[in-house]
């Protein structure tokens, strides 16, 4: 059995992506998802059509796989793109994100917002649209930008993830270990017996 070099540690398509050029790109995206084909499809044509780097970042996203792909909840987005520092600079611009928003509900209030993402929970939806925003699905950003111009490109923060607590390799990485058992003679006991790595 041989390995698949192509996919051999890398978590998603940009080391791909980068060496070969986007109208020779054949490589299929992780999704199933029918729908998310079709997108990649219709912004494998506008990476190659335009010159715009929006698309093929968009491409790019659509690409990974779905743990690659984190969701962003409200009060991120706010953060960001609505607080007093930035409100003017990106005021009128359509926030687009590859993944799904999510609703939080430690946010009392929500302001206006233009969000184009693949998912909305219920939730968030519901609040966006209350507040006078509006939900957009991808498909519609590549009509209204087919270029990517008046629209910020947002991602959730993708090593939050509690697997990647255990990622890394050897002494000093501050790793999690995979511990099944959790009592004082076990992991716990590291630095008061011997055997479990030293005694202090």
């Amino acid at each position: 059995m041989g390995i698949d070099l192509d996919r051999h540690h890398v978590r998603d398509g940009h080391r791909t992506l980068e060496r070969i050029e986007i109208d020779e790109y054949t490589e299929v995206p992780k999704s199933t998802n029918p729908y998310v084909k079709l997108l990649v499809r219709l912004y494998k044509f506008l990476a190659r059509r335009t010159d715009a780097p929006f698309n093929k970042t968009v491409l790019r996203r659509l690409m990974m796989s779905k743990t690659n792909r984190p969701p962003v909840s409200l009060s991120k987005i706010v953060a960001t793109a609505a607080n007093k520092h930035s409100a003017k600079t990106h005021e009128g611009k359509t926030i687009v994100i590859v993944g799904t928003v999510t609703d939080d509900n430690r946010m009392l209030e929500v302001p206006k917002l233009s969000i184009a993402a693949l998912r909305f929970t219920a939730s968030a939806r519901a609040r966006v649209e209350k507040a006078g925003g509006e939900c957009l699905t991808i498909d519609e950003v590549a009509t209204r930008f087919p270029t990517g111009s008046n629209t910020l490109l947002l991602r959730g923060p993708k090593n939050s993830r509690e697997a990647f607590k255990h990622f890394g390799f050897g002494p000093h990485s501050h790793k999690k270990p995979y511990v099944e058992s959790k009592g004082r003679k076990f992991e716990r006991a590291r630095g008061r017996r011997r055997s479990r790595g030293f005694k202090v």
